[in-house]
Formats: C-alpha cells, structure tokens, sequence
C-alpha cells in the first residue's frame, strides 16, 4: 500500500543439471525439504544402493544394495533411486536429468557393513542404474499389498515427492506415472513375522507338529490284587487301593529249565535280596544250568545293593568260566570270589556324608549260595546261612547240602547244643561268614555230589527255609512235578513262606537235575 516491497525468503538457485560423465558436486547448504522418514540412520553409515543382488540376513534393505565403491550411473531413460539416509546425512545428491523427478529412497532398518562399501561422512553418494530384477522379500519387508503402502498415491505437481523406492512393472521395470513403493517396513507392521512362503498365505501362521503316528501309548497297568482296577501315578488301584509292588518288591524269572522267584515279604519295607540264573554249554556241547541266591545283610548300609552285586557279578564270573572248560567246582569258587570283590567295590563308593551322619553302620555285605548242574554233576557253593536243598523227584530222603556260617550251626558243630535248641535262641541266626569288605576271613564252600536219580536243587534264602527248616519240611513243601514246572514250584514255595508269616525276605530258585545212568554215585 506504501509502496514499499517486503523482504522476500532468499531463494536457492537452481542447480543445473550436470554435465555428462561428471559428479555433481555437494550443496555447500541444504534446501529445505521434508525430513526422510523411517527410522533414524547413524551419521557416516553408507546408505543402500541398488545393485543386482539382494542383501542376506534378516535385516531389512532397499531395493538393493552393492557392495563396490565405483562410480555408477544411470541408464539413459531409467529413473535412478536416490540413497537413503536421515536429515543430518544431508540433502539428497541430484541425479541424471530426465523427464520424471527423483524420489528420495526410504531409509534403511539396519546398515550392513557386509552388503555395503565404506564411505567417509560427506562423501558423495554415486546414482546407480535400476536393477532390472528385484529382490525377494526379506522377512523385514513388508509384503505386496499391504494396507500402509496402498495408500500412497503419485505426487501431485509441484510437491515434494513422496519417499519411497520407484514402482516395478511385471518384469520388475520402473512403470512411469506410479507412485514409488516403499521397501521399508511401514507403521504398524510387525518386524517379528515370519517370512511368508512363495504361493502361501500370510506369515503369521505357525503351523504346530503334528504328533508322531509311530509313538504309541503306554498301556494302563492292571491291579496285582483285584486285577480289574488302574494303577494311578501314585502306585495305587483306583479300584481296591492296594499298593502295587516296586520292581524288586516281586521279581520272576524263567530261563530253559530254571526258574526263580523273590518276594519282599509282608513285614520289610523293601527288598533285599537278589537271584541270578542262566544256561550255557560245556566245551563237548553238554548242557549246564546256574542259579545264583543273595541275601542282604540289613544290619549293613545298602543291602539291596551289596545283593545285586553279588548276584550279578557271580553269575557272570560262571557263565563266562565253564564254556571255557573251568571244572564247576572251581568255577563256583571263583564265582563266589568275583562275588566278593563286587560287594567290596560297594564300599569304596560309600560318600563322606554317610559316614559322617551314620558312623556306625557296617560296609555293604550279604550272604550267597549258587548251584551249577550238569549231566551227573550237581555242585554248590556258599557264605552265609543261605541254604541249597537237594529234592528227588521219587521222594527218597531229602539232603540239605549246605552248612550254615552262623552261630546256631557253631554251637551244634562243637557239640554246646542240640540242633533244636540253638536254632530256637534269639543268636540262632546271627552270622559268621558273609562277604564284604568288613568281612573277618572269606572261606567260600563249595562241594560237588553225582545224585543217581532225578530231582530239583532247591536253592534258597533264611526267608523261605525258616518255614520249612529241615530236608524233610522242605521236601512237602515242594510241588510233586516241580522238575516239570519250576516256576510254579517256586511260586508255591514263596506262597508258603508268605501263609506262614513272611517276616523276611523270601527268594527260591529251582534247578531240575536230569536223570542219569544208574551207578553214577549218590548225594
């Protein structure tokens, strides 16, 4: 109205365009511009140039990225995608001229030293030709079609482009007149999706394992009482309740001709002894059965233990040495030797805590009787009160082809007492002989008899002969066809050890003798 011209903002030149071949040079100001979006790249990361392999990994990139640091430029005709970058990078470097303007590119998630040259900070960044194939999407990209980049529409003249990487056609070509494409993740996209698959749906599926068809259920265990109701996982029956037995609680075993049983008893907690038997051959191809029974001593630490021991390490040391042509009779003294050294091995592994809480506690010891019978040979050997009972299947006298290691046993040896007496005082059972490491003296027995008829060796712990203690006793406990069926005949005879009380541990096991020539000697 004055007359007067206001100020007017200082307009920056216009650049002009380039010559060709030549690097235009670096503004010494930025022009003002909308700040890049996405988010924030340090200063001096050297920003993703299109190249024609797509960066690995699982960070996000451009279009693509190249790695050499030689000057690139554009093709005639084709549109050059400006580097990425944030606002303190600096303004974006004028490309080739052409007929369409250049739109910025989108910053990068991440910047890959593995994908990328090293640039100093103020370098200029050298415009590259358009890949004419795009890279696949990372599992940072968004995928085609998404909802935040569909919304973009083609700059209007005059505005400032928008960010974004230049539109590809079906061949991957930038196609003239569309808006440029994001390649940064957008808004509101979850970078922790799963890539999705060529030809699949979305990735967010995350499809579980379907169970293996191969893996079958384990069956339900059936009560050993009611045999009707489910044991629970407390060892239960959801029917009767009755407690079901652990595994050494009550143990069968059938191998050729021998057969064994053990039983925990009805008034121990546990149980505490052990048997082993097998078969093998002799070297001339004859045939040769093992049995092998050990009671626990439970004045000791880690009865159980010393048994199992003792067992298995006897039977072992047996059916190794008698294929190899050791006579019985030896082999069931070193049998019984091996025996002692694993019970002894027992108590070198006893820790220091035990000692310390339970001083007075013994080592680990249990007593042992084997039998080994061949064609016309029967031998046993023993430690301890545990017994081996010879049975003809015709009922002829009975023998008991054992000595006890106990005190009962010295006292009628030395002719103090009667056999019936001293088996009746509280110390009738208390042992001399036993194997383990506190042993006073180990003096395996062994003896070796030719029966001249057919029988059964019974070979048994204190908790079965308590209740049939003489040859005789034993004789009407044992089942009439016990040759013939020797698992039953054991069971029966744990059964008879139970109905009369079952105050110990009860193990037996029955080894048939085969018939032999007449004359070939007696028990």
């Amino acid at each position: 109205m004055n007359g007067t011209v206001p100020p007017q903002a200082a307009v920056p030149p216009a650049w002009p365009p380039p010559p060709a071949g030549a690097v235009p040079p670096r503004p010494a100001t930025p022009p003002p511009g909308p700040p890049s979006p996405g988010p924030y790249t340090a200063p001096g990361a050297h920003p993703a140039v299109p190249g024609p392999h797509a960066a690995s990994g699982g960070h996000a990139t451009g279009v693509g990225a190249s790695g050499d640091g030689a000057s690139h430029r554009a093709a005639p005709g084709v549109h050059a995608a400006a580097p990425s970058g944030s606002a303190a990078d600096g303004p974006p470097h004028p490309t080739a001229p052409g007929p369409y303007p250049a739109a910025p590119h989108a910053p990068t998630a991440h910047a890959s030293n593995a994908t990328t040259g090293t640039a100093s900070p103020g370098a200029p960044a050298h415009p590259a030709a358009a890949d004419p194939h795009p890279p696949a999407p990372s599992a940072h990209t968004a995928p085609a079609g998404d909802a935040a980049s569909a919304d973009r529409s083609a700059p209007s003249p005059g505005a400032p482009a928008q960010a974004g990487a230049a539109p590809t056609g079906a061949q991957g070509a930038p196609v003239r007149g569309q808006p440029a494409a994001s390649a940064a993740p957008p808004a509101g996209v979850r970078l922790d999706r799963r890539a999705p698959a060529e030809g699949a749906g979305g990735g967010d599926d995350y499809p579980l394992q379907a169970p293996d068809p191969r893996v079958a259920a384990e069956p339900a265990a059936v009560c050993v009482a009611c045999r009707a109701g489910r044991v629970d996982d407390d060892g239960y029956c959801e029917n009767c309740g009755h407690a079901q037995p652990r595994e050494r609680d009550h143990m069968e075993q059938e191998c050729g001709p021998v057969a064994a049983v053990s039983d925990r008893g009805l008034r121990h907690h546990r149980n505490e002894d052990a048997f082993a038997v097998g078969t093998t051959a002799l070297p001339d191809g004859s045939p040769v059965s093992v049995a092998v029974v050990c009671d626990g001593v439970s004045s000791a630490t880690r009865p159980d233990e010393a048994s199992l021991a003792a067992s298995r390490a006897a039977n072992a040391s047996l059916l190794d040495a008698l294929p190899r042509g050791t006579h019985p009779q030896q082999a069931m003294h070193e049998a019984i030797l091996a025996a002692s050294e694993a019970v002894n091995a027992l108590a070198g592994e006893q820790p220091a805590e035990a000692d310390e809480h339970a001083p007075q506690q013994n080592a680990p010891a249990c007593t042992i009787v084997g039998a080994v019978v061949t064609a016309g040979l029967l031998v046993v050997g023993w430690v301890g009160d545990s017994r081996a009972y010879w049975i003809p299947v015709d009922r002829s006298p009975a023998v008991r082809l054992t000595e006890d290691d106990s005190w009962a046993a010295q006292m009628v040896a030395a002719g103090l007492m009667g056999e019936a007496e001293a088996y009746a005082d509280h110390r009738a059972h208390a042992i001399t002989g036993w194997l383990g490491a506190d042993a006073y003296e180990l003096e395996p027995h062994t003896a070796a008899f030719k029966p001249d008829r057919p029988g059964v060796v019974v070979v048994c712990t204190d908790g079965l002969w308590n209740y049939a203690e003489s040859a005789d006793e034993m004789a009407e406990a044992v089942p009439a066809d016990a040759a013939a069926r020797p698992l039953h005949a054991a069971r029966v005879l744990v059964g008879h050890a139970l109905d009369g009380g079952g105050h110990d541990n009860v193990t037996v096991a029955l080894v048939p003798f085969p018939a032999v020539p007449q004359g070939a000697g007696s028990a």
